[in-house]
């Protein structure tokens, strides 16, 4: 059975390859998936704050109904904070799913002490909140503010360094706290350094979405 799902970028993008990107990777790894692609309005530098993330929420909500106008299945929210996810949970009957909540519940599964890298100074709420106790270090990227740096050398670089100094504290499992580490396919680049399981909030997000919708469906 193939299932439609609706896909929200953060990020407000002209390019369609780049803003397809995160719902190609999702087929791939989900063949049952086939995913519908929309970015939020006047948002060129994404969500990277309380005050832009306020912003985006009713574009966010907006780009909902349009995708269950469509009846889609279910609908991913491409940003590890779950913006406006709680909101339209409310709202609408279709499963909404949030890359943040995806990646810190997968990585439970994973193991007992989680490290996050992030680019924002403090890790997002909803992934606080499900690690809890299990969040036993976390790291920011240097001199990266926003998902456009995090898509430079300079934030490749710098996610790299990161990840080596969240590996000094033992962590049995790490999360990606940004959708933009899934543009810039950094999982792969982490395991080439580490056997230490990375969670990529695209793929968890897929990954629970197909099970939320396979557990419907019996």
């Amino acid at each position: 059975m193939k299932y439609t799902i609706g896909l929200v970028r953060v990020l407000t993008m002209e390019d369609e390859e780049k803003l397809n990107l995160h719902g190609r990777i999702i087929e791939k790894a989900f063949p049952e998936l086939k995913v519908v692609t929309k970015c939020i309005e006047d948002q060129p530098e994404g969500i990277y704050d309380l005050q832009s993330e306020e912003l985006a929420k009713h574009k966010i909500i907006k780009l909902i109904k349009e995708f269950q106008d469509m009846n889609v299945d279910a609908v991913i929210i491409s940003c590890a904070g779950d913006p406006a996810v709680t909101e339209a949970r409310r709202i609408f009957k279709i499963p909404i799913i949030g890359a943040g909540s995806a990646s810190a519940s997968l990585a439970l599964t994973c193991g007992e002490r989680v490290g996050v890298i992030k680019i924002t100074k403090e890790v997002p709420n909803i992934i606080r909140k499900i690690l809890g106790p299990h969040l036993i270090a976390e790291e920011s990227l240097e001199n990266v503010g926003s998902v456009i740096d995090l898509m430079s050398e300079k934030g490749k670089t710098a996610s790299i360094n990161a990840l080596k100094r969240l590996l000094e504290h033992d962590v049995e499992v790490i999360v990606l706290a940004c959708t933009g580490f899934t543009t810039i396919g950094f999982k792969k680049l982490a395991e080439e350094i580490t056997s230490v399981p990375v969670i990529d909030p695209i793929l968890a997000a897929g990954a629970i979405t197909l099970s939320i919708l396979k557990q419907r469906s019996v």
